[in-house]
């Protein structure tokens, strides 16, 4: 088994602001396009679980499976088993793991899940051909990924357009990839798989209290989370800046008709037999 391999750094940290947005994500808003795929005695891995909202609603909708989730921050795990304890489950787990080098046999999972991962590796390739040497013939590999560069918003801000040249240049600095929705298919293809399903989702935020919600979450993550530090120490931005972007944020959410779309490029990657 390779030696793990943590070649970038994680761009968000888990400021309460990221978790913020971690925790409200579930199986139904971020991995719709596997759900249809599930069976109820299957075996899952879900890397990068973060607080586990996502994990947990997989291991519902496997009663008779299991699921492991996955993270390479210890700390953010006790919360995650915390959510799945809350919720009264008794098929799930959780241990630390680098995606890089996973520590599992090869062909021991039905589905690899990641969402929100790859964007921040430092070798998503190495990382998709880990997550396919464990999962068993037939079976899948799922992987959601945003795409910064595609998101769109309106009204037209000078303010956000600074914060996302700012976001996609801290992230590469960190050794990632920012626009990976775009680029799973041909990570998947390089990995090696040759049954590769590719689709797209959006989030959307529109209403005054999903605007409310999006846009504080942004204003305080450019302010407070370790994305705001790793801009300053990188050399990317100063509190000038920063304040700067935080209050675009804000003014956006307070516009009645604002609107911003997230964009996700999905693949569902079937294992040969």
């Amino acid at each position: 088994m390779p030696e793990a391999r943590e070649t970038a750094v994680y761009t968000h940290g888990h400021h309460e602001s990221v978790l913020r947005s971690h925790t409200w994500r579930t199986a139904a808003n971020s991995a719709a396009y596997l759900l249809g795929s599930l069976k109820p005695h299957m075996k899952i891995l879900d890397i990068g679980c973060g607080p586990g909202t996502i994990t947990a609603d997989l291991a519902a909708l496997v009663p008779d499976g299991h699921v492991t989730g996955a993270d390479r921050a210890p700390d953010v795990l006790e919360q995650a088993r915390a959510t799945a304890a809350g919720r009264g489950l008794t098929n799930v787990d959780f241990t630390v793991a680098d995606v890089h080098a996973l520590d599992h046999p090869d062909d021991t999972f039905c589905v690899v899940h990641a969402h929100q991962v790859l964007q921040h590796v430092g070798d998503p390739v190495r990382a998709l051909r880990e997550m396919r040497r464990v999962t068993r013939p037939g079976g899948y590999v799922a992987v959601r990924d945003a795409d910064y560069a595609a998101m769109t918003w309106y009204p037209a801000s000078a303010g956000m357009d600074d914060w996302l040249d700012l976001y996609r240049a801290v992230a590469r600095a960190n050794g990632g990839e920012p626009d990976a929705g775009r680029r799973l298919k041909a990570w998947a293809r390089e990995a090696g798989f040759t049954d590769v399903t590719a689709t797209s989702a959006t989030w959307t935020f529109s209403t005054a209290e999903e605007r409310a919600w999006w846009s504080g979450l942004w204003a305080d993550r450019t302010l407070a989370s370790a994305y705001a530090e790793r801009a300053v120490e990188g050399g990317h931005a100063d509190a000038g800046r920063l304040g700067a972007v935080s209050e675009a944020w804000r003014e956006w959410g307070r516009r009645e008709d604002g609107w911003f779309a997230v964009l996700h490029g999905e693949i569902l990657c079937k294992k040969d037999a």
